[in-house]
């Protein structure tokens, strides 16, 4: 289906953080599959990991006890709020369960009443049916029949209508991401995360954040949501957690998944016994102090030069945003040419996001010499893009 409006490039392999078409051309990639790849392409370790699995078990159901499940979601809960995991193949269906779990919890307090679930605009949670009506993003639900019952889209900042969710006897759960990934690179402030979760427990909501971009590593901690010393009742993770190997989890307490009893979810694929090996693996490197502490370090240098390149370049770039390597530059000319401009031009690959910006996603294992060489294709691009402005 012509569903993707692609670029004119055919890859076909990758070795850490470089990409290479099909014509042999060289690119580094700061995509990195959409925040995806979080250890670069072909990380030996995952790669040994794929291989030592294949030989044994791909999939078998889960209707049987699957060992790699009890591993995985043992590893995941040690380090994170969470007492439970449900395993998934991706970020969407994980927020699916989130948004399931949320319901169901309020249905086990006998409450079933609670059903409204708040998003924010400039969201993205995923394109299943559930996942664009808790964003809510206009580009994204229509044309797709009436809304859904119960969802309902704030403006992002906007703390009066956040209250009043909240306060609203029927209210279930608030959705967001710490760190806005497609819409902008925006931060929630932490003291605006620790307020919610005030909110959240006077008034027995339940808290749900999607992690899916911005979690595993790519904010220099484990979680976005540890800046601010506070938890929430759900999270949905996937993207890094398999480093591109198709993988997903929605995390919850006890408490928040106490409605989700035998046969009230389920899946064919989610948790096979191949993605959990990957998982298990990729998951030990990405929590690594070695990997976090490389994040920190480049995602500092990187803002620096950029903000650096801001000051050189005012008619190319307005405004640097976001937290560790999840890093977006907001852009006088039309971010979708200047990515093409880097891609042709300096063989950067950098990706979209709204507010007419790139984002730089390179892999959490990025080395300084790496990110140096990013600023200088990124500079090149910016010099690139002001010759065409002024043209």
């Amino acid at each position: 289906m012509g569903v993707y409006n692609r670029a004119p490039l055919e890859v076909e392999r990758g070795q850490g953080v470089r990409l290479w078409s099909t014509d042999g051309t060289e690119y580094l990639d700061c995509v990195s599959g959409i925040s995806t790849n979080a250890l670069g392409h072909a990380h030996p370790r995952l790669v040994q990991a794929v291989k030592d699995q294949a030989e044994k078990l791909w999939h078998v159901s889960n209707i049987f006890r699957i060992p790699g499940q009890d591993a995985l979601a043992d590893d995941l809960c040690a380090k994170s709020f969470a007492d439970v995991v449900f395993f998934t193949n991706s970020g969407t269906e994980a927020v699916e369960c989130a948004l399931k779990t949320a319901r169901k919890f309020h249905v086990a307090n006998g409450q079933p009443e609670r059903i409204d679930i708040y998003g924010f605009d400039g969201s993205f949670h995923g394109r299943t049916y559930g996942a664009i009506n808790a964003a809510a993003n206009p580009s994204y639900t229509e044309g797709f029949g009436p809304k859904m019952e119960g969802f309902h889209q704030l403006k992002w900042g906007d703390k009066d209508a956040l209250t009043a969710a909240f306060e609203n006897p029927t209210t279930a759960a608030i959705i967001l991401e710490p760190v806005q990934g497609e819409g902008g690179c925006r931060a929630t402030p932490d003291a605006d995360l620790r307020w919610m979760r005030e909110m959240a427990d006077k008034y027995g909501v339940l808290i749900i954040f999607d992690e899916v971009q911005c979690g595993m590593g790519r904010t220099g901690k484990l979680w976005a949501h540890e800046w601010a010393g506070m938890t929430p009742d759900i999270m949905a993770v996937a993207k890094a957690l398999g480093g591109g190997f198709p993988i997903g989890a929605c995390l919850a307490t006890a408490e928040a998944a106490k409605g989700m009893t035998v046969g009230v979810h389920g899946s064919t694929f989610g948790g096979n016994p191949l993605a959990m090996a990957v998982g298990k693996a990729a998951f030990a490197e990405v929590s690594s102090d070695a990997i976090l502490n490389n994040v920190n370090e480049v995602a500092g240098y990187l803002k620096q030069q950029l903000h650096g390149l801001q000051e050189r370049f005012p008619d190319v770039i307005v405004e640097v945003r976001g937290k560790g390597l999840l890093l977006g530059v907001k852009l006088v000319p039309n971010n979708r040419e200047f990515m093409g401009w880097a891609r042709d031009e300096a063989r950067l690959l950098v990706a979209g996001g709204g507010d007419n910006l790139v984002r730089i996603l390179p892999p959490l294992n990025i080395t300084l010499e790496e990110a140096r060489e990013a600023v200088e294709k990124f500079e090149k691009a910016c010099e690139f893009a002001r010759a065409k402005v002024a043209g």
